[in-house]
């Protein structure tokens, strides 16, 4: 039977309700210092803040050596009532110290496993995907081999690989390596980040693959890739293809939440939401919103 990973246990996929894909509770990087997302208490009200809006499930992308803080995600989810998923994982090199990834080595899937089966650390919380990352129009070695680990895991659980797109490139990259070369089915991989390459014609190709093609923003990379994405998701609806789409709303920065000034969760149904209803009615935009992440993260679980 098909089950949906949550902090807080399995769930029945048609229990996720409106889910922001692509979104992040906690992160810290080297590469964003002073940008931490790192307080307990802007995470519960920002995810109360999205259930206000009409939300019901988040999916946190944060991946290994990130500062998930898996321990503290059950209790927020129970205190908001919004279902959340955790990832395992690894993001590109630059996110680590060389020494933590020397530590990683010839025993990257086994972690990955570990965290989708056994738990976090020891916090009882299982991961509920894999989280990897291209670079910008490539797939450097670091990149072959976290997606290489990811297809492990994937064929060990059978839980979806989400990649991050740099600034939204080589989407067929990874196709062609994950599902060409590491024969993961295309259905279970979640390609992120394509609102920022709004390039119709490899997204139309990558959405012919059977993978899930994640719009998630609003862009920090291009305002031009926002007033574009409507656009981008109107094409790939009317080619067929709006049962492959997913939304989020990646808070990768402290600055960027609600709570704190910004966007955050909320934008992804206040303004994304509707502007995209206006493009494709809003019976098709509950299910990006609703049916297809409860298809897309669903799993059956060996």
């Amino acid at each position: 039977m098909s089950g949906v990973r949550t902090v807080l246990g399995d769930i029945r996929p048609a229990d996720l309700g409106v889910c922001d894909a692509h979104d992040h509770l906690f992160l810290r990087s080297p590469r964003l210092p002073g940008q931490e997302l790192n307080d307990v208490s802007a995470a519960r009200a920002e995810l109360a803040a999205f259930r206000a809006a009409g939300g019901a499930a988040v999916v946190q992308w944060t991946p290994y050596g990130m500062a998930r803080r898996a321990a503290d995600l059950p209790l927020l989810s129970r205190s908001t009532g919004v279902h959340v998923l955790c990832a395992t994982g690894l993001h590109q090199a630059p996110h680590y110290a060389p020494e933590l990834l020397g530590g990683l080595r010839g025993r990257l899937a086994e972690v990955f496993v570990r965290e989708l089966t056994e738990g976090i650390g020891t916090s009882g919380v299982r991961a509920g995907l894999v989280k990897v990352a291209g670079g910008f129009h490539h797939l450097d070695a670091h990149a072959r081999w976290t997606m290489t680990a990811a297809a492990e895991a994937h064929h060990a659980t059978g839980a979806p690989v989400a990649v991050h797109l740099e600034l939204g490139t080589g989407a067929l990259d990874v196709l062609d390596l994950l599902c060409g070369e590491l024969d993961v089915p295309a259905d279970r991989v979640i390609l992120g980040h394509l609102n920022r390459s709004p390039d119709l014609v490899v997204q139309r190709q990558a959405a012919a693959s059977g993978c899930w093609l994640a719009f998630d923003g609003p862009s920090r990379a291009n305002h031009a890739t926002d007033w574009r994405m409507p656009e981008a998701v109107r094409a790939l609806a009317e080619a067929g293809f709006g049962d492959r789409l997913l939304l989020g709303g990646d808070t990768v920065v402290r600055e960027a939440r609600s709570v704190d000034g910004g966007p955050g969760m909320p934008y992804l149904l206040r303004r994304v939401r509707v502007r995209l209803e206006a493009e494709l009615g809003a019976e098709a935009v509950d299910r990006i919103l609703v049916d297809n992440p409860a298809r897309a993260f669903a799993v059956d679980w060996r």
